[in-house]
């Protein structure tokens, strides 16, 4: 039986590791050849209905695509913030999508918040709905190419409190400097963006 035994486990242990060494080939080609989700051009409008299109800033180093809002508190922590994120050749621009935020609000807020980003405003949700877009503050990072190179949170400081990791931050510093994100994709927190 023993005897038996023993060339039976040798060969499932050569069979293991060679479908370990597969699987592990297969996952590093994977990573190599996969390319950052591309956004599509589109045109929305501002609170004073002055139309723009992402295409309108692709001489910008980068794109920052925020989707706000005018109640959530979450959002509203990060109000006195924007300020701090001034880098040159790089675009912001805020989306709201909810549905119970109107114009007048949008541009009242702005206002109050002394805002120096165009807000658009994404009528029907069409746009957080092609990049998924579920909360807000919500972040969508964007090369030349308009691949995505961020998304997710701004900090992890979800309040006033001060943030540990200022993701939004470095992914802006890397790209300038020419180098590859090393943080992606982070998990962003914040209220459900209101649909149709």
């Amino acid at each position: 039986m023993k005897k038996f035994l023993f060339p039976v486990l040798g060969l499932v242990i050569v069979t293991f590791s060679l479908n370990f060494v597969i699987y592990n080939s297969a996952t590093e080609s994977y990573k190599e050849t996969v390319t950052s989700p591309k956004v599509d051009d589109f045109t929305l409008s501002d609170y004073n209905g002055k139309t723009y299109s992402l295409s309108d800033f692709k001489d910008s180093r980068a794109i920052v695509l925020m989707f706000i809002s005018v109640q959530c508190p979450v959002s509203n922590a990060y109000n006195e913030k924007y300020e701090n994120y001034n880098f040159k050749n790089i675009t912001f621009i805020g989306i709201n999508s909810n549905k119970t935020e109107s114009i007048e609000d949008i541009k009242n807020h702005a206002s109050d918040h002394n805002f120096k980003f165009i807000i658009l405003k994404d009528w029907k949700n069409i746009i957080a709905d092609k990049l998924d877009a579920q909360v807000t503050p919500e972040i969508f990072v964007l090369n030349t190419n308009f691949e995505i190179q961020y998304h997710g949170r701004i900090d992890d400081a979800r309040s006033s409190g001060t943030a540990k990791n200022n993701d939004l931050n470095s992914a802006l510093n890397e790209m300038l400097k020419d180098q590859n994100v090393t943080v992606t994709k982070t998990r962003a927190v914040g209220c459900t963006i209101k649909r149709i």
